[in-house]
C-alpha cells in the first residue's frame, strides 16, 4: 500500500512586509513633478488635474505645485453616483 505521511500545519508563514500604502503628500504641501502623492490598492482616490495614475494605481504629480484634495461626484456604471476624493496639483 502506498502511504503519505500526515502533512501537519505550517505556522508563521504569513509574515510579509507591509505595502507602505497611504497618502504621502498632504493638502497644502508643495511638490515637484513626478513625486508620489498617494499609494493605494485600487483607485480609491482619483487623479485630477496636474496628476496622473500609474499602473499600480499610485498617483503622481505631473507638474510642480501645491497638493489639494477635492470631493467630487463620480457616476458609476450602474447609474448610481458616489462621492470620491480627487487629488489635484495646482
Amino acid at each position: 500500500m502506498s502511504h503519505v505521511k500526515a502533512g501537519g500545519s505550517s505556522k508563521n508563514v504569513h509574515n510579509n512586509a507591509g505595502a507602505r500604502l497611504g497618502v504621502k503628500r498632504f493638502g497644502g504641501q508643495k511638490v515637484n513633478a513626478g513625486e508620489v502623492l498617494v499609494r493605494q490598492t485600487g483607485a480609491t482616490k482619483l487623479a485630477g488635474p496636474g496628476t496622473y495614475m500609474s499602473r499600480n494605481f499610485t498617483i503622481h504629480a505631473a507638474q510642480a505645485g501645491t497638493v489639494a484634495f477635492n470631493k467630487i461626484k463620480k457616476g458609476l456604471f450602474t447609474g448610481k453616483t458616489t462621492r470620491r476624493t480627487q487629488v489635484v496639483v495646482e
